[in-house]
C-alpha cells in the first residue's frame, strides 16, 4: 500500500479544504442584507446552490473522517463489506472508500 502518512495527510488537507469551505458557505448565506425583493429573490437562488454544496462538502467530510478512523484502527484499505484489499488505484481516486469496486457496485 502507499504511504498510510501521505495518505493521511492527503485526507487532512482535504478536510481542512471543506471546512474551511463550509465556514464561507455559512459566511454568506449569513450576509444578506437586501431589501430589495428582487435582489432577495435572486439571492434565495444562490442559498439553494450554496446549501447544495454546504451538503456535498458535509458528506465527504463524514467519508474522510470515517477513513482516518479506519487508519487509526488498522482497518484502512481494506473493504468495510467483504474485507478483501482495495486497490491502490481506486484509493488514488477516491481516498476515503469504505468498498472495494465489487462492493461499491453493489450499493451504487
Amino acid at each position: 500500500m502507499a504511504d498510510i502518512s501521505k495518505r493521511r495527510a492527503a485526507l487532512n488537507d482535504r478536510l481542512k479544504e471543506l471546512e474551511d469551505r463550509l465556514l464561507q458557505i455559512d459566511e454568506d448565506l449569513d450576509s444578506h442584507t437586501t431589501k430589495d425583493w428582487e435582489e432577495l429573490a435572486v439571492e434565495r437562488e444562490e442559498d439553494e446552490v450554496l446549501e447544495g454544496m454546504g451538503l456535498s462538502a458535509q458528506a465527504e467530510i463524514r467519508m474522510i473522517k470515517a477513513a482516518l478512523q479506519r487508519m487509526d484502527e488498522g482497518e484502512y484499505g481494506y473493504c468495510v463489506e467483504c474485507g478483501d484489499k482495495i486497490s491502490e488505484e481506486r484509493l488514488d481516486i477516491l481516498p476515503y472508500t469504505p468498498f472495494c469496486a465489487k462492493c461499491a457496485a453493489k450499493h451504487t
